[in-house]
């Protein structure tokens, strides 16, 4: 009998965990505690201390969170609130900030400030939607 991925789902908490403390340790990035991605999550190590994720946020696969532009000589804070959720192969650039429970579509490249409790989808990133309600994680409310 073929056993289901989800008995190894142990094996990648363990690996998230590890390169969780690996990022804000190592490298000083403000990671919340609570806040989860995935392991081909991005982030800059360029200018490490300038990425900062809230609580209850989700970064999904091969998402790029940029804290910094070479052409530009741009070092600039990226800021990603509570409660949001940044799709796949999504990429914020350097010194956006994403407003609290706000979701990015995945592929989108954010290259503006995102409000809060909006979703966002694009290149460039333009609001499709205001005034959402999400749960953790980014989870809207109604698809509870």
């Amino acid at each position: 009998m073929l056993k289901s991925l989800n008995s190894l789902k142990y094996v990648r908490k363990f690996m998230v965990t590890v390169r969780y403390f690996y990022l804000t340790r190592v490298w000083g990035m403000n990671i919340d505690r609570t806040a989860e991605f995935s392991l081909s999550t991005r982030f800059d190590r360029t200018y490490p201390r300038g990425v900062h994720v809230g609580p209850e946020s989700y970064i999904a696969l091969e998402a790029m969170v940029l804290t910094h532009d070479t052409t530009r000589r741009l070092y600039s804070a990226t800021h990603i609130g509570r409660r949001c959720f940044v799709g796949a192969r999504a990429l914020i650039m350097p010194g956006i900030t994403i407003g609290d429970e706000s979701i990015v579509a995945a592929g989108a490249v954010v290259t503006k400030d995102v409000p809060s409790r909006c979703i966002v989808a694009g290149n460039p990133a333009k609001i499709v939607r205001k005034d959402i309600k999400v749960g953790p994680y980014g989870r809207l409310e109604s698809t509870r």
